[in-house]
C-alpha cells in the first residue's frame, strides 16, 4: 500500500518511515512537513494511507482532513491523547497512534488498515446496494471490535454515544444513530423513535405505541408507526 507521511517534526517523520520499512506491505512514496504541500501532491497523486500529525503550524491535521473530498485511509500520529474521540468522527480515520510509537502497536494499526482495505475491496465487487456481509466493526478504546449484525437487537442514542445491544454483550460507541443506520440492512432494522433503532426480527410484542424486544420496552413515535406496521408479516 502506498503511504504518505505528514508531520512538521523531521524526527517524527524519520521514525514513521522506519516503522513503515519494518512491515512488508507499506511503501512510503512521499513525506511533507506541512499539510499544504501534501494537498498539492494529492491533487495529482493517490495513496492508500496517510500517517498524519494533528498539531502543525497554521494548518492542523483535522483541517487537512476537512479539505479532502475523497480522503484515503488516515492513521493519526500525535503526542496528544485528548483528541481520540474527535478523530473517529471522521470515517477515513483508521487508528490513533500516540507518540512515542512502539513497533508492536504500529503493526496492530497496519492490521486494522488491512481489514478496512479488504472490506473496501469486497464492497467494490458487490452489485447489490444492500450489504451482504453480516459483520460490523466498531471502534472502542482504539480497538476494532467485530459485531455480528443479526445479533444486534437494539441501538439506543445516548448524547454523543450510541449503545449497541446484542445477544451476548452491549457496546458503547462514539457515533450517531444516523451514521450506524447507513451500515445496517434496511430489511432488518428500522428507526422507530429519534433515540432508537430496532431489529424488527427480534420484536416479541407490540402494544399501543411501544414494542417489546427481549426485556426492553421501546417507544414508537407516531411518525414511524406506519412504516413499522408495513414491515410486519401481519395475519
Amino acid at each position: 500500500m502506498k503511504s504518505l507521511i505528514i508531520d512538521d517534526d523531521a524526527t517524527a517523520r524519520l521514525i514513521v518511515n522506519k516503522l513503515c520499512a519494518s512491515v512488508d506491505n507499506i511503501e512510503v512514496v512521499e513525506e511533507f512537513s506541512n499539510a499544504i504541500e501534501a494537498i498539492k501532491f494529492l491533487n495529482s497523486n493517490t495513496v492508500d494511507v496517510i500517517f498524519l500529525d494533528i498539531h502543525m503550524p497554521s494548518f492542523s491535521g483535522f483541517d487537512f482532513i476537512k479539505t479532502l473530498k475523497d480522503p484515503p485511509r488516515i492513521i493519526l500520529t500525535t503526542s496528544d491523547r485528548n483528541f481520540a474521540l474527535d478523530a473517529f468522527e471522521y470515517d477515513c480515520v483508521v487508528d490513533y497512534l500516540v507518540k512515542p510509537i512502539e513497533l508492536e502497536r504500529f503493526k496492530k494499526s497496519i492490521d486494522k488498515l488491512s481489514i478496512f482495505k479488504n472490506k473496501e475491496m469486497t464492497t467494490d465487487i458487490q452489485s447489490s446496494s444492500e450489504p451482504s456481509v453480516n459483520d460490523l466493526y466498531v471502534n472502542i478504546d482504539r480497538r476494532l471490535i467485530k459485531i455480528n449484525i443479526p445479533d444486534i437487537y437494539l441501538i439506543e442514542a445516548k448524547g454523543d454515544y450510541i449503545k449497541i445491544k446484542t445477544e451476548n454483550t452491549n457496546h458503547i460507541v462514539h457515533s450517531t444513530l444516523k451514521k450506524i443506520e447507513r451500515k445496517l440492512p434496511s430489511d432488518m432494522f428500522l428507526k422507530v423513535h429519534r433515540s432508537y433503532v430496532i431489529n424488527i426480527h427480534r420484536i416479541i410484542d407490540i402494544e399501543d405505541n411501544s414494542v417489546l424486544i427481549k426485556k426492553d420496552v421501546i417507544p414508537v413515535s407516531r411518525s414511524n408507526r406506519g412504516e413499522l406496521m408495513k414491515r410486519l408479516n401481519l395475519l
